[in-house]
Parts: structure tokens; sequence; C-alpha cells
């Protein structure tokens, strides 16, 4: 693959978690959406990660690590929008004191 069929398929994969994102938020509560998007983010990269694991000795192949690291620092990226209290909300149970 060349390196702009790579950029072409990675504003693709942006692409498609804006649609998510957008798809999630009708679903999702709206405290709950980033860190939905987050997790979304590290289990596609995990995935991509395998599949370039397993497809490790072919050389002309799609650079899949490349493709899950630059996922894993999307995710760490959105990551940092997550307000501590949001989570702690999210965990702590609803009837609790906090």
């Amino acid at each position: 693959m060349s390196a702009d069929q790579v950029k072409l398929a990675v504003v693709g994969a942006l692409a498609a978690l804006l649609g998510l994102t957008l798809a999630l938020r009708t679903q999702v509560a709206p405290e709950a959406l980033t860190p939905a998007v987050v997790t979304v983010l590290f289990a596609v990269a995990a995935v991509i990660a395998i599949a370039g694991l397993a497809l490790y000795g072919r050389r002309n192949g799609f650079p899949w690590l490349d493709a899950a690291g630059l996922l894993v620092c999307a995710g760490v990226a959105v990551s940092i929008l997550i307000d501590p209290d949001q989570l702690v909300r999210l965990v702590a149970p609803s009837g609790g004191s906090e």
C-alpha cells in the first residue's frame, strides 16, 4: 500500500469514528459518551493490532501496527477530555453517597 492509500484509510477510519460518535449520542447518556468513544477506540485498536501481528511477516501489507498505534493515541487524546467527576458518577452506585 502506498503512503497515500494509508492516509486515505486513516481518514476513513476517523470519519467512521465520527459517525459512530454521532450514532452513540442518541443511544448513550451524555455523560457516558466520551468514555464509550474511548472504549471503542481502544477495542478497535486491539483488533487491528492482533490482525497486524497475524500478518507481520508480509512486507507489502497495510501497516497495521501503525494504524493501531494511531488509534491508541487518538483514544488517549480523547480520554484527556474526560472529567474525573464524570468517571466517579459512572462508577458510583446511584443510591449511595459519593
